[in-house]
């Protein structure tokens, strides 16, 4: 089986901002635009994943869902879809979706939850070591295998990068992290001075988390990072 993921959808711009997502993210893709396409690669050669929009011209998203289930139930797919509502979603799960995102959805979450499914299907993904142990800091309990954060016992939805960020800082939470950093850890580039970028992603944690119970959970160490608030 190669290492790459299956792109299912029929609008040729959607299809390249997905491939060109993935593929900064360390992932090799095919792109397929129709179901019967989707079914050429799976007969060809698994991928580890597939993406798959549900209004897919001939065979629909739908039945290639209940046949790749059927017939290739080790590939985790992801449905990526207009359609709102538990009802949907809920029947898709129960058709075998492992996961569902809403269009437009946000390019961090859609990364985050193929990290996820990717874990569960037994398989790595680029960039990151595997660390299954549950994190927990004060009342913060961050699961990186689902990639789940509650506070105070309430889900807490965190974009990809803020998730990795809290996670760096709770596996440290006596370190203090400069803004390099934390950006060459969860950006895995080179630090440019991008300050605006780690400050931005804190705050929206502190916002997310202070929203249960009014608690801030990371200091600011003036002239030098960040850390967990003691």
């Amino acid at each position: 089986m190669r290492n790459y993921i299956l792109i299912v959808e029929d609008d040729n711009d959607i299809s390249h901002i997905l491939k060109e997502l993935l593929e900064h993210g360390g992932y090799e893709t095919a792109q397929a635009f129709s179901g019967t396409e989707a079914l050429f690669y799976l007969e060809k050669d698994c991928p580890l994943a597939m993406i798959l929009d549900l209004m897919l011209p001939g065979m629909n998203g739908e039945d290639l869902l209940a046949k790749v289930k059927e017939e290739y139930p080790q590939v985790p797919v992801i449905v990526s879809s207009a359609k709102e509502g538990a009802k949907t979603r809920i029947s898709l799960l129960r058709a075998g979706a492992d996961d569902y995102i809403t269009k437009p959805f946000d390019t961090e979450e859609l990364l985050a939850r193929l990290e996820a499914v990717l874990r569960r299907s037994g398989h790595a993904f680029p960039g990151r070591a595997s660390h299954s142990k549950i994190l927990q800091y004060k009342d913060i309990i961050l699961d990186p295998e689902s990639f789940k954060v509650t506070v105070a016992g309430e889900e807490v939805r965190l974009t990809r990068r803020e998730f990795l960020i809290l996670e760096l800082m709770m596996r440290n939470p006596e370190k203090v992290f400069t803004k390099s950093n934390i950006y060459q850890s969860v950006w895995n580039e080179e630090f440019l001075g991008e300050e605006n970028a780690v400050n931005v992603h804190i705050s929206n944690i502190r916002q997310k988390t202070a929203k249960i119970n009014g608690e801030n959970y990371i200091e600011t160490v003036w002239g030098i990072g960040f850390k967990m608030k003691q």
